[in-house]
């Protein structure tokens, strides 16, 4: 990849509808930095639709330089997916970032990593139980990676932080935004001793949508996902579907059949998760793993290679979406995805379509 500007870099990111599977495909067809200088006809002609094409010739520079300096005045880190500092594991993940807001020591980002992740309503005994883990893992020299939410998350943070190592929180809000407000001792210590992450801009307040989104980068940062207590319905399970469609290990600790905190671990435990008494059981399972945990037999690797399961995860996605990820005809897409939904590879939902995982 030729050398890309942070600008540029930036200035792609605030284009909507435009990704990394897109960018990617266009560095074949012309040098990126110069996008900004093409048409609109031109860069119609490079297959960008009419939408993303007004877009990049219309960008805004000011608010580009704003973000810029902002990321600056904060020591918020911006690397984007060619830097060289850009985790290898997160390219290896349906939709990975373009852009990652780090805030502490990105030097993390390529440390081996174990996520532990849980319910915001835990027990007592479930944050002990998630601070033993993550202090027990860090020890031994494992970063852990959470999403700094109350309950299990924060007790994992807390953990980490006083082992011999350190930890990583991704957020579903800018890089600079403390959430929940109780976290804010916790949120400091962390940019002291750890690492921020977002791939929201600086600012971006708490919305719903970002919290399921952001699970993907934090099991994909990871070696293995350990799920302390959930429910059946919660975030702590589509962070545990994430890793299973990214070929991670999922490790569940069992609890009272009468706890209803216990419904999301024992289900997966059912469904394959290594049911895990204590951190020996992770530490012999990720050990012979390469770091990026990319053990994928030959058949998911050719399965991988179809642009529609490539931009497709867990969150719902509607055809016209599809159609500018892949830089298909709507009707190739729909298609295609009637194939995959035969070979139950994916799923026809409510205003689109969800990827399923392998299992």
């Amino acid at each position: 990849m030729e050398h890309l500007s942070l600008r540029d870099a930036v200035a792609l990111y605030l284009c909507h509808g435009i990704g990394v599977s897109t960018i990617t495909a266009l560095t074949y067809k012309i040098n990126v930095s110069d996008i900004f200088s093409l048409s609109k006809s031109a860069l119609c002609q490079l297959g960008l639709n009419e939408n993303v094409a007004q877009q990049i010739h219309r960008i805004d520079w000011f608010k580009v330089d704003r973000i810029l300096a902002q990321c600056a005045a904060l020591n918020i880190q911006i690397i984007h997916y060619f830097d060289t500092h850009y985790p290898d594991s997160l390219t290896h993940i349906c939709s990975p970032p373009w852009l990652l807001f780090c805030r502490g020591d990105s030097a993390l980002l390529h440390q081996k990593q174990i996520a532990i992740v849980g319910s915001r309503s835990a027990s007592r005994m479930g944050m002990d139980i998630s601070y033993d883990f993550a202090k027990q893992l860090g020890d031994a020299h494992f970063v852990i990676t959470s999403g700094m939410a109350r309950g299990i998350d924060g007790a994992a943070h807390n953990g980490a932080l006083n082992s011999t190592h350190k930890t990583i929180a991704v957020l579903g809000t800018g890089a600079d935004v403390i959430y929940p407000k109780r976290h804010d001792e916790l949120y400091w210590r962390i940019v002291e001793h750890g690492l921020i992450v977002s791939e929201f801009l600086p600012g971006t307040k708490p919305h719903g949508t970002n919290f399921p989104r952001r699970n993907r980068i934090i099991s994909g940062l990871s070696l293995g996902v350990l799920l302390v207590e959930a429910e059946i319905k919660s975030g702590s399970l589509v962070t545990a579907r994430y890793a299973i469609e990214q070929n991670k290990e999922v490790f569940a600790i069992p609890g009272s059949i009468r706890h209803s905190l216990s419904e999301g671990c024992h289900f997966l435990i059912k469904q394959g998760a290594k049911l895990t008494e204590n951190v020996s059981d992770i530490i012999e399972e990720v050990s012979f793993l390469p770091e990026n945990s990319l053990y994928i037999i030959e058949s998911e690797k050719k399965q991988e290679t179809c642009p529609i399961l490539q931009n497709l995860g867990y969150e719902v996605t509607d055809v016209d979406t599809l159609a500018q990820r892949t830089q298909w005809p709507v009707e190739q897409v729909l298609a295609r995805l009637l194939d995959l939904e035969l070979e139950d590879k994916v799923e026809r939902v409510l205003n689109g379509y969800i990827k399923l995982a392998r299992g």
